[in-house]
């Protein structure tokens, strides 16, 4: 029987980006390149990722809880985000997967806090509550000009299909949060890297790949891997 590498302690990894950056993209990539490697690996997202959290998500991109304003929608979030956290990624995390999670806590900071207007206070009391200290090892920011990355999420899912809430918003929303995202990388130098998303998926992915297994080199060295059946 194959067998995958288990860490002494799991790795978490989030993707985070403006729309049209590639990330769901790279993301899919770096598993299957991870499990090639034989880690074990959980592939998850937001909002979403475990059954209470994807019934959250419909709800929030099908903007049903838009008329009740950003605040209402950042509680949604983080309730959805705390099931995501207690049932899916500390469980893996603690069993030593590593966990690629596409879209966490910046997005939240960006979308609701940012561009929502909510006071950075109460958005910072609600993220401690729905992370409860499950922090990501790692983020790697995916950035784009925004128009750019709206004409790529618009060839994506095809002209004929409906743009998501998001996707819908003016050029300008889009602007600011991709500086919010530069903004967070830029706080926080030791968690976020930053990764130009213009560049060909092939080229994204080299970089991707590159930065992941030195990080996870660095702060998970080989003789603390632990080979358990796949």
């Amino acid at each position: 029987m194959a067998k995958a590498f288990r860490l002494a302690r799991g790795f978490f990894i989030t993707f985070e980006g403006g729309e049209g950056a590639g990330k769901s993209t790279q993301i899919e990539r770096l598993a299957r390149k991870m499990r090639a490697k034989r880690y074990d690996v959980l592939l998850t997202r937001e909002p979403g990722g475990s059954p209470g959290a994807e019934a959250v998500r419909h709800v929030l991109l099908s903007g049903a809880a838009e008329p009740f304003g950003p605040k209402m929608e950042a509680l949604l979030f983080a309730a959805a985000r705390s099931d995501h956290v207690e049932q899916v990624i500390r469980p893996a995390v603690e069993r030593g997967s590593i966990v690629l999670c596409d879209r966490f806590l910046d997005s939240s900071r960006v979308y609701q806090g940012v561009t929502g207007g909510i006071d950075p206070g109460f958005m910072d009391r609600l993220e401690q509550v729905a992370i409860n200290g499950m922090m990501p090892d790692m983020t790697l920011i995916f950035d784009i000009d925004p128009a750019e990355g709206l004409r790529r999420a618009t060839l994506r899912r095809g002209t004929e299909a409906t743009a998501d809430r998001f996707e819908k918003e003016t050029l300008a929303i889009h602007q600011a949060r991709r500086e919010a995202f530069l903004a967070i990388a830029a706080a926080e130098p030791e968690r976020c890297i930053v990764v130009d998303a213009a560049a060909d998926p092939d080229t994204v992915e080299n970089v991707v790949t590159a930065a992941v297994f030195a990080a996870l080199e660095e702060r998970t060295p080989s003789r603390n891997r632990q080979a358990t059946p796949a």
